[in-house]
């Protein structure tokens, strides 16, 4: 409305800094007709605003209205104030996590990943000012702020999921640890113990990596494609077949047999593979090898002109 009778008030008048709101108040403050219509008004203005959350609020009601958490508010006002580069605008799917495979309403085949990697890769490009899907498995981290999440479980859900997704990203990483393996037959009720041995039979899953490279050889058109490669033994050169094979642009590989590497912990160390040959990453949080990955895809989104822009 144009009054400044106050510091905070003047203040906002007189600045051209972008401006960044985070509400909290009781929700039925939040709810009114009025409170609606101002905060519209103020994004006509070009305000920024951050939604408050649902909880328990300081009067002792539940309900929305809670200030958002401060990793969220930060994590929007770097996105405010940060110059466009690169990466501003680009749209990134990024898979994290694992799959799980059922074999019958309680028993399943999964792997130990806990998508801490993949979910790191995805915060560090929304810093750079990307547009982030996130698709993951069945994690027990929660998942960053980015522009969309879709929870998947099996390996036939990831590969439909990031099948949708593709064909409108930028840049497709394959963090995920997904199942090469599915049982063929999903029990209907849990399977019983018996004395006998008993012999599950595993079908492959779809080769989602594969599926994307081979589309975009065949189209001469895509996205930039990135896949991990989790190891045991001859990590570099099953990595480099692996980038061969799948069309890929980079491969990201990792020793998952060591303990402070790998699944399930918060460091790790890789060796990223692209046209010019390995590049070790020594070990370190899995936030700054997510920063050393996104640095290598930046030095080919010039050069790729399959990337859309």
């Amino acid at each position: 409305m144009g009054i400044s009778d106050d510091f905070l008030s003047s203040l906002y008048l007189v600045t051209r800094a972008p401006v960044l709101v985070a509400p909290a108040m009781n929700t039925n403050m939040w709810d009114h007709a009025s409170v609606k219509a101002n905060v519209a008004r103020l994004k006509e203005h070009g305000v920024h605003f951050i939604d408050p959350g649902s909880g328990e609020l300081a009067c002792g009601w539940i309900g929305k209205g809670r200030l958002a958490e401060p990793d969220q508010i930060v994590a929007a006002a770097e996105r405010l104030l940060r110059p466009k580069t690169t990466w501003h605008g680009r749209r990134v799917l990024v898979t994290a996590g694992p799959t799980f495979e059922d074999l019958d309403p309680v028993r399943f085949v999964g792997n130990r990943s806990s998508g801490r990697m993949g979910f790191a890769l995805a915060a560090e490009a929304v810093k750079r000012g990307a547009r982030v899907t996130l698709i993951a498995g069945p994690t027990s981290v929660e998942p960053p702020p980015v522009g969309e999440v879709v929870r998947v479980r099996s390996a036939v859900e990831m590969h439909r999921a990031v099948l949708e997704k593709a064909d409108t990203a930028d840049i497709v990483i394959m963090a995920a640890a997904v199942a090469d393996y599915a049982p063929e037959e999903r029990a209907g009720q849990k399977i019983s113990k018996t004395d006998q041995a008993m012999t599950i039979v595993l079908k492959r899953t779809p080769d989602i990596l594969g599926e994307l490279g081979r589309r975009r050889l065949a189209s001469g058109h895509g996205p930039l494609l990135v896949g991990f490669a989790a190891e045991t033994e001859d990590v570099v050169g099953r990595a480099s077949e692996k980038l061969r094979k799948k069309h890929v642009d980079l491969i990201v590989a990792n020793d998952v047999s060591r303990a402070d590497a790998g699944f399930d912990v918060d460091t790790n160390a890789v060796t990223i593979i692209g046209v010019a040959g390995p590049e070790n990453v020594p070990l370190q949080s899995k936030n700054g090898v997510a920063a050393e990955v996104l640095n290598r895809i930046e030095g080919l989104l010039a050069s790729v002109r399959s990337v859309r822009l």
